[in-house]
């Protein structure tokens, strides 16, 4: 992805466009979570300090944050804003694929949005049905609610703070009983450690991330992610673009934003093996290194 930025100029350099293959092409439509009990915080104590542990990290009232009220609010109005952009005759709200995070709160971001998964003591929430008009007949037809994928390669960039561990996969699954949870291998939380991962394998995991995307069947395809994961991803990306299509793009994304690209695989780079990607993180000692773009902290 070094050199090309997912972008191809055809006819002349001056003609200000791109053209793609859209059989290499896919929506992929990034959201960031809702506000959590972190993010309050941080804001109250001016510093990232109350997200350290001085004992066991999952002892700590803030590890693997929940949402707060306002940001359960935040979901469901994106929920409501995007059930009002039609697509292609269909609510926008029905993705191909929904891939969320395994942390607690980008889940429950992805449950308020999607109207999935299941609150604590209660039953599932009731899926409503996608309905779209066929071009030929004029006759509407349902839609299924999109899958809801989790990974663990679109997590927020770990360790040091106690917020960006997760609780065991045994633990999280009654309240979230409707989600795939099969490809996280791990019940335990084995990528969390004291050290925060290095800029340079949070990178490597995010192309990584884009690769796996593009093996995906679907088309349009919805990320519930966090904040400093998709600066890194981003940063990487988008040095041939105007300044404000570049800030627009590398900027720090705020509670609940939706931010939507189009991605373009040229199939000239070859693929990064995301599994060894996500096993390495011991060997990779932390960096200092200012990336293309700057990512902050």
């Amino acid at each position: 992805m070094d050199q090309d930025n997912f972008q191809f100029a055809l006819g002349p350099p001056d003609s200000g466009f791109s053209l793609f293959l859209s059989s290499r092409c896919k929506k992929i439509h990034f959201i960031r979570h809702a506000e959590g009990h972190h993010n309050v915080a941080t804001v109250v104590a001016g510093t990232n300090d109350c997200l350290k542990a001085s004992g066991p990290p999952g002892d700590h009232p803030l590890y693997d944050a929940r949402l707060t009220q306002k940001g359960i609010d935040q979901a469901k109005s994106l929920r409501e804003h995007l059930k009002a952009r039609p697509s292609q005759g269909r609510s926008f709200t029905h993705f191909d694929l929904v891939v969320v995070s395994p942390l607690t709160r980008t889940l429950e971001t992805a449950r308020h949005i999607f109207h999935r998964g299941r609150l604590p003591g209660q039953p599932p929430f009731l899926v409503s049905q996608c309905t779209k008009i066929d071009s030929v007949s004029g006759q509407e037809f349902n839609l299924p609610p999109p899958k809801v994928l989790v990974r663990e390669e679109c997590r927020e960039r770990w360790g040091e703070y106690v917020c960006d561990g997760r609780r065991t996969i045994s633990e999280i699954y009654p309240e979230f009983s409707d989600f795939d949870f099969s490809e996280v291998l791990h019940d335990e939380d084995v990528y969390y450690t004291e050290e925060r991962e290095s800029d340079e394998h949070c990178c490597a995991r995010a192309q990584g991330f884009l690769e796996w995307l593009n093996r995906r069947p679907e088309k349009c395809i919805a990320v519930v992610t966090h904040s400093s994961f998709l600066r890194h991803l981003f940063c990487q990306f988008g040095e041939n673009l105007g300044k404000g299509d570049r800030e627009n793009l590398q900027r720090t994304a705020g509670n609940c934003e939706l931010r939507s690209v189009v991605m373009c695989s040229h199939g000239t780079k070859e693929q990064v093996d995301i599994d060894s990607k996500m096993n390495d993180f011991a060997k990779v000692a932390p960096s200092t290194v200012v990336m293309k773009g700057s990512v902050e902290e």
